[in-house]
Order: structure tokens, then C-alpha cells, then sequence
């Protein structure tokens, strides 16, 4: 294993998706978020059928940041159950996941 993985969380609009993307970043828990949308989300909800336009954020962070990452992106999230989906990362670039790690190291009492 890399020590690196990628998590995955969409949100209704560009706007929340770039600032959640840039909260993560500044405190260290995660290297990098790539903001992709507009997707469409077709999924069933408290019984019904629903259809959503989202923007999905691919979260690059560190196995040791993933617990406060999946934390920080409850706290700071609109849905009532957010997607928080990790994918470890099984193999990558070593310069590239050395980074990752580097980057997503989130120090206590920084923000």
C-alpha cells in the first residue's frame, strides 16, 4: 500500500464544492481536491426516486489524515448524509504519493 488515499463526496454547488475543496487544503487535510462538475446524480431517497446536479471533490490525502478528513467533511457539509466514499490508493507515482503524504499532514492548532 501507498499510504495515500483518494476520497470522493460531491455537494449541490460549485461554489461549496471549491470552498470545501480550499477549507481541506489550507489545514493540511489533504494535498489536493479536485473539483469535477457539473455530474448528474440519479439516486433513491427516504423512498423516492431523486435527480440532482452535483460537483464531485477527489480528495487526495494520507491514511493518517483520513479519519479528521472524514470528520472535517461532516462538519462542513449541507446533506444530511454526505457520500464519503475512501479508495486507498494501491500503487502511484512515489514522488507523487510521497508528496500526498507530505501535504495532508494535519498539525494540531493549525488552520
Amino acid at each position: 500500500m501507498s499510504g495515500a488515499v483518494q476520497v470522493s463526496t460531491t455537494l449541490d454547488s460549485e461554489a461549496a464544492a471549491r470552498q470545501l475543496a480550499r477549507q481541506l487544503v489550507e489545514e493540511r487535510l489533504a494535498a489536493c481536491v479536485q473539483v469535477v462538475g457539473p455530474i448528474a446524480s440519479v439516486y433513491r431517497w427516504e423512498g423516492a426516486i431523486s435527480e440532482a446536479t452535483e460537483w464531485l471533490c477527489l480528495i487526495k490525502t494520507g491514511e493518517t489524515a483520513l479519519p479528521p478528513l472524514i470528520e472535517r467533511i461532516r462538519a462542513l457539509h449541507s446533506y444530511a448524509v454526505p457520500e464519503i466514499i475512501a479508495t486507498p490508493v494501491v500503487a502511484g507515482d512515489p514522488d507523487y504519493l510521497a508528496w500526498v503524504r507530505r501535504e495532508s499532514t494535519a498539525r494540531t492548532g493549525s488552520s
